[in-house]
């Protein structure tokens, strides 16, 4: 498949869209039917029930209380609403399950069309991407306001929609729905479904414009031909030369670089996915190639049973290198695209750039249908667990070693901040490259000096040092190091003071140092924030005499 939200399919062993947005044809021969107050309400109830049965895990990103109460809450709420604020109510429940590939297909009410415009949350705030031709002034203007409510509040407010892993997922969601009629009137953003006010900067001044819907929510997913961009045609960047193309590459001769864009997890129709790497990875055994780029931001999954051929070429290629080999991620980079990544980071030397990716490294996916009885909307839930790497991984996505977001001028002036990164790439700037140094039995004091720096610098943001710094003091302590693993354990409070791992594992080493009393003011500092921790319960059981 191409992007999450550009095709609705579903078959066994591969993961499914995130946006599930089905053609014109198939609307037009199931319309949404007329609703009564007491017909919405079973289904609300049906949703309630069936969702938590059909998936996996329904309650491993919300509690339980939570989720029944919202549930009760529209169900009670149904006789006063609208119709929108209903459809909304339904999809916000789903994306309580914080799960990309959960979602509620609630197309069939989209009747008003769509706005035409795509938004884009970059670094610096929500701006318009692409317009129809009647709107061009607006393209690349910053959003202010949307109908009353200002960009970041109507961002927030939809963004309750957005089913998601993560902020990820949410940022690049939440602007497709800002385009629908029905979900902007149903999150109480504006009034009036033909006609949007959306007030946008246009260098300095502020200026409204009143859009209309055009067309039908088949439209959504596509951008005309005759849309204008805020990214000129001319000198586009390589990022943005072929998105659409399943898997394609370039040979940037003058930096001795092979550039591969890999957009979807499939095969086509002229060439398998394997026997496209085995092409490139042969040219770049063949010729004068010093760096390797493998850009994956576009990438929404497909068939994670491709995967397994690509990874073992990369494995074997002589660019498998720490400093030649660059893996590009970002939002799209989603369901078997995040089991793609995962083992590239599990097997290979490469090193991330970008923003993190929309999913969960071990995630929920290969969801299957169920049907709301009244409404005749289609629900998906996820039926399966999908784990590459350690069970007990339970970060929120991938981060990148080197965070590089887009702002909406590299949009403009065709600007890619990730391969800037890369072409100014310097060794031993990395996270790998500073506890690699470390664990070789170099001063302490040092390695410290130069982990606050790392952490000071804006492109290791996205990083979350907690777990490797905690295997360092534990690498410390087993090595009788112990008065240097409580600096480590002790730096590691510092970075992450609302974590109970880290005042348990600083417990430890005080005391491993013969520091009892401070020893356990740690393990009851650990027990503060979450107080049925184990192993700090135990400890302090036994220093205690308990």
């Amino acid at each position: 498949m191409k992007k999450k939200f550009e095709v609705f399919f579903k078959v066994l062993g591969l993961a499914s869209v995130i946006m599930v947005l089905v053609s014109a044809q198939i609307v037009a021969q199931n319309p949404a039917p007329q609703m009564t107050k007491e017909q919405w309400q079973t289904d609300v109830n049906f949703l309630g029930e069936q969702l938590v049965k059909a998936h996996r895990n329904a309650f491993h990103r919300m509690k339980q209380a939570d989720y029944e109460a919202a549930v009760k809450k529209l169900h009670d709420s149904v006789p006063q609403l609208s119709e929108d604020e209903i459809i909304v109510g339904l999809m916000k429940i789903v994306a309580m399950i914080k799960d990309g590939h959960t979602n509620i297909i609630a197309r069939p009410f989209f009747r008003s069309g769509i706005y035409p415009f795509k938004l884009y949350m970059f670094s610096d705030g929500l701006f318009v991407q692409k317009t129809a031709p009647e709107y061009a002034e607006m393209v690349g203007a910053k959003v202010v306001k949307i109908g009353d409510m200002s960009a970041e509040e109507a961002f927030k407010t939809v963004g309750q929609a957005a089913f998601a892993d993560n902020e990820m997922g949410v940022k690049e969601i939440t602007p497709l729905l800002m385009t629908i009629p029905e979900v902007l009137s149903g999150f109480k953003v504006i009034n009036d479904k033909q006609k949007l006010n959306l007030t946008v900067e246009i260098n300095g001044k502020q200026k409204t414009f009143e859009i209309q819907p055009k067309g039908t929510a088949a439209d959504l997913n596509h951008s005309p031909a005759d849309w204008i961009d805020a990214a000129p045609k001319t000198k586009r960047a390589l990022y943005l030369k072929d998105p659409e193309n399943m898997y394609w590459y370039e040979y940037l001769k003058d930096r001795k670089m092979v550039y591969v864009q890999h957009n979807g997890i499939g095969n086509k129709s002229d060439e398998l996915v394997a026997d496209f790497y085995k092409r490139v990875l042969a040219f770049a055994d063949e010729n004068p190639v010093e760096t390797f780029v493998l850009d994956l931001r576009f990438n929404g999954g497909g068939n994670n049973g491709l995967n397994k051929a690509v990874v073992i070429q990369l494995i074997k290629s002589k660019i498998n290198q720490r400093g030649k080999f660059f893996v590009i991620i970002g939002r799209e980079t989603f369901s078997a695209a995040q089991n793609l990544v995962n083992q590239i980071e599990k097997y290979t030397e490469a090193t991330f750039v970008g923003e993190p990716t929309a999913a969960h490294p071990n995630h929920y996916g290969d969801n299957r249908p169920f049907t709301l009885p009244n409404s005749k909307l289609t629900v998906r839930a996820s039926t399966l667990w999908w784990q590459d790497l350690d069970p007990r991984d339970d970060r929120f996505w991938t981060a990148p070693e080197i965070a590089s977001e887009i702002s909406s001028e590299d949009y403009r002036k065709n600007i890619d901040p990730p391969m800037e990164a890369i072409f100014n790439y310097k060794p031993g700037t990395t996270f790998a490259d500073l506890t690699a140094e470390a664990t070789s039995g170099r001063d302490i004091s040092e390695f410290i000096k130069k982990y606050r720096e790392f952490r000071a610098n804006p492109q290791h943001r996205f990083i979350n040092t907690e777990s490797p710094i905690n295997q360092f003091g534990y690498f410390l302590l087993n090595n009788k190091r112990v008065n240097e693993a409580v600096e480590i354990f002790k730096l590691n409070v510092e970075s992450y003071p609302n974590s109970a791992n880290v005042y348990d594992s600083l417990g430890d080493a005080l005391q491993a140092a013969g520091k009892k009393e401070e020893a356990i003011k740690s393990y009851e500092k650990a027990l503060s924030i979450d107080p049925n921790y184990p192993s700090a319960l135990e400890s302090l059981r036994k220093l205690k005499g308990q």
